[in-house]
């Protein structure tokens, strides 16, 4: 298990769509525990593989801190609803924006056995799938935010 670079902004491979998973290898299993490693090191709730520079539709993602969503091939099947709020990306450092999601999702994808298995999710879970999911698409945050994209540290700010 490794922390990977994550990629940023204006680098290409952020800007193309991912391959799906046809199969679990050694290769895939290793990348996956060095996205959750990276993601944690990071501070991230969530990452892509674009973001560690690989075109492979996976993503994981915790909210929580100690319940990772381990995300292959995945699909938005349902969504509903809205929630507008201020959103990040770990490959847009230092920046954040507001940007209208869906408050529920469900999503339909594969474990790392390579099941199926469905995830139905509301709040800061379903942004996390949203923005996360654009990634696969080669699409970044910025691209649906509104207004300006601010200064984090000073949101924070504002916001304490």
């Amino acid at each position: 298990m490794a922390i990977r670079n994550v990629r940023e902004m204006g680098e290409d491979v952020l800007k193309k769509n991912c391959k799906e998973v046809k199969e679990m290898t050694p290769r895939i299993r290793e990348l996956i525990d060095d996205m959750l490693d990276t993601m944690y090191e990071s501070s991230g709730v969530g990452l892509a593989a674009p973001q560690v520079g690989i075109l492979k539709r996976i993503v994981v993602i915790d909210v929580t801190g100690e319940d990772p969503y381990v995300l292959i091939n995945p699909k938005i099947i349902e969504q509903s609803g809205e929630q507008t709020g201020y959103e990040a990306c770990l490959s847009v450092p230092g920046k954040t924006g507001i940007v209208t999601r869906p408050n529920y999702v469900k999503a339909m994808a594969y474990n790392e056995e390579m099941q199926p298995y469905e995830i139905e999710a509301t709040e800061l879970l379903a942004r996390a799938i949203c923005h996360e999911l654009d990634h696969l698409e080669g699409h970044l945050y910025v691209e649906k935010v509104e207004g300006p994209l601010r200064n984090a540290e000073e949101v924070e700010e504002e916001m304490e």
